[in-house]
């Protein structure tokens, strides 16, 4: 296994990690950090700390495999499975955690899998989907909202400015267009060939 796969592999298993951060409540874990109005649980610090670290290896992964030629099937299968696992995972803890509205995580995880299935049928025609510059601009969003959302808003907290509300919205509406924009690019693909 190569490099790149191993990257896409260890981001993988940094999900039930983070997971675990985030929705397991232990008495063993330091007093919450306060500063002013702001209040954020030192094991939320560290679930978003793994989440971003684990986000920045998706642009890694997919550098490497192209810069040193290690483009391979099995990287192609698991680099958008981690992305989706990853978002997936998150948003269905922060709507039990309760900063999360269902309705938004459930249009960005559709989303998400219907352009997987979208990107699969293209695979069985011998065509590949490329990454658009919605797809990429969804994705920077998204790690931003959902970011913003397991550090309680910080810094706009002090501001009294709901930036966090307004970039999952953002990141929804976004995913929305860049979703549209890749079935009418690709309709070709869903039209039904006659035997």
């Amino acid at each position: 296994m190569n490099l790149p796969n191993r990257i896409t592999l260890a981001r993988i298993c940094l999900i039930p990690i983070m997971m675990f951060f985030l929705l397991v409540n232990f008495s063993f874990y330091p007093e919450p950090i306060h500063w002013g109005s702001f209040q954020l649980s030192f094991n939320h610090l560290i679930a978003a700390v793994i989440f971003l670290l684990a986000a920045s290896t998706d642009g890694i992964d997919g550098y490497i495999a192209r810069k040193y030629n290690m483009v391979t099937n099995l990287g192609k299968l698991l680099d958008p499975l981690a992305d989706k696992l990853l978002v997936s995972a998150v948003l269905i803890s922060l709507v039990e955690l309760g900063r999360c509205d269902s309705l938004l995580a459930v249009i960005i995880i559709s989303r998400e899998f219907a352009v997987t299935g979208l990107r699969q049928v293209a695979l069985l025609e011998g065509k590949v989907v490329a990454a658009s510059k919605w797809g990429k601009i969804k994705t920077v969003v998204q790690i931003v909202a959902i970011s913003l959302l397991l550090l309680n808003n910080f810094p706009f907290q002090f501001i009294s400015i709901p930036v966090d509300d307004i970039a999952i919205w953002a990141a929804a509406l976004i995913t929305i267009y860049s979703g549209v924009d890749y079935f009418v690019k690709n309709k070709h693909l869903l039209q039904l060939h006659n035997s």
